[in-house]
């Protein structure tokens, strides 16, 4: 799993790649965790962005309550542009009751 984080429109966007599961979770939550840390501190949204993410496992999903408790209401997380997979992973888990989800970036941004 890869991590890229960014700037855009007022919103940090970070962009997890690849697969987050049993031997990348722990990346993830360390990434994650800094990512609503620096969101917070700045007062700004964090936009997760799902497009090229494969796979997410249910550690991976865990790492996304902690993340959600910790921001709080100073750092709203949006999940962005899952694919079917993730969509799919998203739904059943009813995360996207948890989560905002949009279709792309550019809607949450």
């Amino acid at each position: 799993m890869d991590w890229q984080l960014e700037t855009s429109g007022g919103s940090l966007i970070g962009r997890p790649i690849g697969k987050i599961d049993e031997t990348t979770w722990e990346v993830f939550q360390a990434h994650l965790l800094d990512a609503v840390r620096t969101a917070a501190s700045a007062g700004s949204a964090l936009v997760i962005d799902l497009a090229q993410l494969d796979y997410m496992s249910s550690r991976g999903l865990r790492v996304l309550k902690i993340a959600k408790d910790e921001a709080g209401p100073n750092a709203p997380i949006t999940l962005a542009a899952p694919n079917d997979r993730m969509r799919q992973i998203i739904e059943i888990s009813r995360y996207d009751m948890l989560f905002k989800v949009v279709d792309d970036l550019g809607s949450a941004v």
